[in-house]
């Protein structure tokens, strides 16, 4: 059902005049998504509270409620049609109300450690790509009867999700970006071998396939007790994006995997001087794979003690500044690192045999390094 109905929403962003590829697919279905999840979410809450005889606070209010303004309901559960907003009325509602509504969670959430920090940093820069209210009604509509309130659904849905993201990766412009093949992906987390209490971090764009494996890794494991779930659901996994799909992409996926606020912050990686970097700052674990061959200005090139354009080599920089002592690393590199002669090639070259204790490069373009 599910894979059907995806292809249904692909069918309907296709007719609108704001969408032209699946690189502008996967935005307005991932933000329709992660408020139709919130809204299962919470329900799950409100049920679990009556059950304890609590009382549940709702994060999602008055007509901002996926019932109220997206799927409202007749008495027989269908969609009320009478009631249910279309065209211009649903158009002006999304982008003059809701998402102002949305983006200012991230002013008044107690912490960024929430999920009502996360609507925020989500909805802050986002803009409804579809011009036609008429064509978001049908996708609404769509993602109404999705359901995301058990593991067997969650897991169905992060599968498609993720051939979601595979296919902006075959759709050109840098869609590529999103999307590193899981087999690379499992093979980096296997070799690292996380630990429960151990810290795991990817600072580079992407659909955090990294973070996810780590945590379906780690959720393998025979005998999670309640505080090893406590501790991979908040004291686990961070990250860092700057752009606003890439980082709605991260969320939902981690999402969709089982994490519902993951540590993830909207900002760019490197506009931060690596010599800022602390302690409290590193991490035990770096698993990314950086984009190759972006070129970053000379302003943001003053950050690193190596400087170049080239942005993979300004994050690998950062990765082995961000390391624990003892800290472990999987990045993916170009796969003319080794031979380059540049000046900077060379510096990180050196650099790694210099500071890390044991580190070996393949071929293949894959390194693993131990501070």
């Amino acid at each position: 059902m599910f894979e059907q109905t995806f292809r249904n929403i692909d069918d309907k962003l296709w007719k609108d005049a704001g969408c032209s590829s699946e690189l502008d697919y996967v935005e307005p279905t991932s933000w329709i998504l992660f408020l139709k999840h919130l809204d299962d979410l919470e329900k799950d809450r409100a049920d679990t509270a009556e059950l304890s005889r609590k009382t549940y606070t709702a994060i999602i209010t008055g007509e901002y409620r996926w019932e109220q303004w997206a799927a409202p309901k007749t008495q027989e559960g269908k969609t009320d049609h009478n009631t249910a907003m279309t065209g211009d009325d649903l158009i002006d509602f999304v982008n003059i109300k809701l998402f102002l509504y949305l983006k200012q969670f991230k002013i008044t959430a107690d912490h960024a450690d929430t999920i009502e920090y996360k609507i925020g940093e989500i909805f802050i820069e986002l803009k409804n790509r579809l011009q036609s209210g008429y064509n978001l009604r049908e996708v609404i509509n769509l993602i109404d009867e999705l359901r995301f309130r058990s593991s067997t659904e969650k897991h169905e849905m992060s599968v498609l999700y993720e051939d979601k993201i595979k296919n902006m990766g075959n759709a050109g412009r840098n869609g590529g970006e999103y999307y590193t093949p899981r087999p690379l992906i499992k093979t980096v987390i296997r070799v690292l071998d996380p630990q429960i209490g151990e810290t795991m971090y990817d600072g580079a764009r992407g659909s955090m396939g990294f973070l996810v494996e780590g945590f379906e890794y780690h959720k393998r494991r025979k005998n999670l007790s309640t505080r090893d779930m406590e501790i991979l659901q908040k004291r686990t996994f961070y990250g860092k994006e700057k752009k606003s799909l890439a980082y709605i992409i991260w969320i939902m996926n981690m999402i969709l995997h089982g994490i519902d606020a993951p540590n993830i912050l909207h900002t760019n990686t490197l506009a931060e001087n690596i010599s800022d970097i602390q302690e409290k700052d590193r991490h035990d674990i770096v698993a990314a794979n950086p984009p190759i061959g972006g070129k970053e200005r000379a302003e943001v090139q003053q950050n690193f003690p190596i400087k170049t354009g080239e942005t993979a080599f300004l994050f690998l920089q950062h990765f082995i500044k961000i390391l624990k002592a003892g800290g472990r690393a999987g990045v993916v590199i170009k796969n003319t690192f080794l031979s380059n002669t540049d000046n900077a090639s060379v510096s990180l070259r050196k650099q790694l045999l210099e500071t890390c204790t044991r580190c070996w490069i393949c071929r293949a373009g894959r390194s693993r390094a131990r501070a």
